[in-house]
């Protein structure tokens, strides 16, 4: 049985509502390292402060820190493992959360209604120092541009550590608009995107999984700064801070071909469908073969021991039959990626790359195809 009557005589100590105490662990926890070789980088900084919680997580690449209204009766700070405490937040009774940690010991005492936990904590001595938000740097951007630029290019950026790179999402801010790019050498995306609001100078490449956080981001003046080493994205006490990546990213300009011999118009949700129900069939890495002939492209995929499927549309293509095939989950996220009714699909060769574009040149997504066999 937990022994609810623990007494703290100095220390952190606040009652704090539930629900704000679960949004913004909801928040922070996602920056959280899944790695457990530094255990504090698992856990997040509770600081009391002037009458406000301020919560903070980092794994070293991103940080998400943000703050909410508490009944502070003893200011100090504590780093409490992440992963635990945003389940036992979400598990609590919908009333006041008191939260009570004496300084230099290594338990907090958590206790909502009737329910108590002792939960023990990490040296608030070990975690990070995160950088300083220097307000005088800060600069507004379009939110709704950079939160749908990145959408639409981010699903291109690779997940391999070994090139790091790859990782992140080259970002670029010129007159009038915001410019992205990603490849993971498989496939690339570029959008550019109108912006109303004046922009900073920039030209970066950022980490493709800081950059899908802002979306989460519910604010609604987003403040953006730049440094040497570093970018950070909020306001109104909710902050993302991600480093840059040294490096240089591919010319993707030189990535595009210049001339197509064959570009074919075709109902973007109708092809996606049949891409959908035929990838089923596409698994241990078998590719989606995209048959066209005179009036006609059939969708197919097998695999052995498993099945195959077929599906047919109408297209406008005209010459000699061209086969070509293509990992089913690139060519799926390229069309979820393309925001109109009618996607244009330029296709050279079976061995040469193909693009996908809307009905304006603000997106492009090239995908290289797979050999097939026979």
């Amino acid at each position: 049985m937990i022994d609810s009557d623990v007494m703290v005589d100095t220390g952190l100590k606040l009652s704090v509502s539930r629900e704000a105490l679960l949004e913004k662990l909801g928040l922070v926890s996602r920056a959280v390292s899944s790695r457990t070789a530094v255990l504090v980088l698992g856990g997040i900084q509770l600081r009391a402060v002037d009458g406000e919680l301020h919560l903070a997580a980092t794994d070293m690449e991103l940080s998400l820190r943000s703050s909410v209204e508490a009944d502070v009766a003893g200011e100090g700070e504590v780093v409490v493992p992440g992963r635990l405490l945003l389940d036992i937040a979400r598990s609590l009774p919908e009333s006041e959360v008191s939260i009570e940690h004496a300084a230099g010991e290594s338990l907090l005492v958590l206790t909502c209604g009737s329910a108590s936990y002792r939960i023990h904590t990490y040296s608030a001595e070990d975690f990070p120092r995160l950088p300083e938000i220097d307000v005088s740097r800060l600069q507004s951007v379009d939110r709704d541009a950079l939160v749908e630029t990145v959408a639409r290019v981010g699903r291109s950026a690779s997940r391999d550590e070994s090139r790091p790179v790859l990782t992140g999402i080259l970002v670029r801010f010129e007159p009038g608009k915001i410019v992205m790019a990603a490849t993971d050498s498989y496939r690339l995306a570029v959008k550019e995107t109108a912006a109303e609001s004046s922009l900073p100078e920039l030209e970066a490449i950022i980490p493709a999984r800081a950059l899908q956080e802002l979306s989460r981001l519910d604010v609604s003046d987003l403040q953006l700064g730049v440094y040497e080493n570093h970018v950070v994205f909020g306001s109104e006490g909710t902050w993302l801070t991600t480093r840059r990546i040294d490096g240089q990213f591919p010319n993707y300009r030189q990535l595009l071909p210049e001339q197509f011999e064959h570009t074919l118009q075709l109902p973007r949700e109708e092809l996606l469908d049949v891409v959908r129900r035929v990838s089923v069939m596409a698994q241990r890495n078998s590719p989606l073969r995209l048959r066209f002939a005179d009036g006609e492209l059939t969708v197919s995929a097998q695999t052995q021991d498993v099945g195959e499927a077929r599906e047919s549309l109408p297209a406008a293509f005209v010459g000699d039959v061209l086969e070509i095939g293509f990992n089913a989950d690139f060519l799926r996220d390229g069309l979820e990626s393309v925001d109109a009714s009618t996607v244009t699909l330029k296709l050279i060769s079976p061995l040469r790359p193909a693009v996908l574009e809307g009905e304006t040149a603000d997106y492009t997504y090239l995908i290289m195809p797979i050999r097939l066999a026979g």
